[in-house]
């Protein structure tokens, strides 16, 4: 989701007489009315798209909208034009982000400002090929059809049969990322599991399918939620005067309105349970909070997961970003712990292992890939196991200061 104003309107602005007019109240994203209107509070011009002008950051940026024809899902493309020239004077190839924007499911595209603005400074700062995708929204198209566009727009990016010479001739699809922050690290996560799952049932590997090897996971302040509180999304533990910018009574609303009343908070989608994090099929994982969000604890959980007793066998990073709320980093102003999250990200995306750019090294990454995700679960988690395990890691966006934790450490932050 992108910034905006956090208090709500005194009263409704499309012509309600009050706080009783209103069915599902998702202020600051929008809110229904009882006889049936929609009030959208969040509006964004649009970015073009420039293939041939590079922006102040060295990038270049177009619009893909063949994607998949039956629903019109695009996806909008970012390069950065002297790393790809490096990349490939030296043989090699750049990391691929497959990014999920945010805005409750309901609101942004990848050509709004904030989100253009984040991807493109992506691109840039990972010297990474990014793929911004451009979802169908709720409530026009209730969820599940975010998570199709995604899942069809990862398996455009990571397909060998694409035309798309941007990401044919620099990027690596035997390193790809997924990225996302709020509802679209919400997406992330699922299509990941969509990834596993495909990977268990033998999907073709040319078809861009089973073969897909996710290198790794980037949720940023992920939405996910629940059918109870935990301690800290209750008032008692808002530190600030001023209220957070989610409040849970809205995003006890969300899902529910997401989806057009097809699916509660307890569905796994929304809550994912420990067994569904420990099958993810990605080798590393940052996940970030901020401090002063209240879906902080839900990520902070969600990490927890990912280290507890080493079901999943990757790296997993948890980044703290404080006295920061949901989604800061997406403000145009400057900000240090804004900043200091990007490097976080940066460096996670630089520690993928690019291939070279030969024939023999496709055929090798093509065999790899079938051998990790082509025999199913058990023997994802087998080569995980083999990999070893990496300790878990808690980093402050702030300070920048990296630390090795015990899992009591993450188990106790969420409480």
């Amino acid at each position: 989701m992108s910034s905006t104003n956090k208090s709500s309107p005194a009263r409704n602005e499309s012509g309600g007489d009050g706080d009783g007019d209103i069915a599902v109240d998702l202020f600051p994203f929008l809110r229904v009315y009882k006889d049936g209107r929609i009030k959208k509070f969040v509006r964004h011009a649009t970015v073009p798209a420039s293939p041939v002008e590079r922006s102040p950051s060295g990038v270049v940026t177009k619009d893909a909208v063949a994607v998949d024809d039956e629903t019109g899902v695009s996806v909008r493309l970012f390069l950065p034009v002297d790393a790809a020239a490096a990349a490939v004077a030296a043989g090699r190839r750049l990391p691929l982000v497959v990014y999920v924007h945010g805005g409750a499911f309901c609101s942004g595209s990848a050509s709004a400002p904030p989100f253009h603005r984040y991807a493109e400074s992506l691109a840039a700062r990972a010297a990474a090929v990014v793929v911004s995708v451009d979802y169908r929204l709720a409530p026009e198209h209730p969820m599940p059809a975010g998570y199709d566009d995604a899942w069809a727009a990862l398996r455009w990016a990571a397909s060998s049969r694409h035309s798309d010479p941007w990401v044919s001739n620099y990027a690596d699809t035997a390193c790809v990322f997924l990225a996302g922050e709020s509802a679209g690290a919400n997406i992330v996560h699922n299509v990941a599991l969509r990834a596993a799952a495909a990977a268990a049932g033998g999907e073709d590997d040319d078809d861009g399918g089973g073969g897909i090897d996710i290198e790794g996971i980037i949720l940023l302040q992920p939405c996910f939620w629940g059918t109870e509180r935990l301690p800290c999304e209750r008032p008692a533990a808002w530190r600030r005067a001023a209220q957070p910018m989610f409040l849970p009574e809205r995003l006890d609303a969300l899902w529910p309105f997401a989806t057009a009343g097809a699916a509660g908070n307890g569905d796994p989608r929304i809550d994912p349970p420990a067994e569904a994090v420990a099958s993810l099929p990605c080798r590393r994982a940052l996940v970030s909070v901020a401090t002063e969000d209240v879906l902080r604890g839900r990520g902070r959980r969600y990490a927890a997961a990912l280290m507890r007793g080493g079901a999943w066998g990757g790296e997993a990073t948890l980044v703290e970003s404080g006295g920061e709320d949901h989604c800061f980093h997406l403000s145009p102003r400057p900000n240090p712990n804004a900043a200091a999250l990007m490097d976080h990200v940066a460096e996670f995306i630089a520690k993928g292992n690019t291939s070279t750019s030969s024939p023999m090294a496709k055929r090798r990454r093509r065999r790899r890939r079938c051998t990790l995700h082509g025999a199913g679960a058990e023997k994802t988690t087998s080569m995980h196991a083999l990999r070893g395990q990496t300790a878990p890691k808690v980093q402050h966006a702030g300070s920048g200061i990296m630390a090795n934790k015990a899992d009591k450490y993450v188990l106790r932050s969420c409480l």
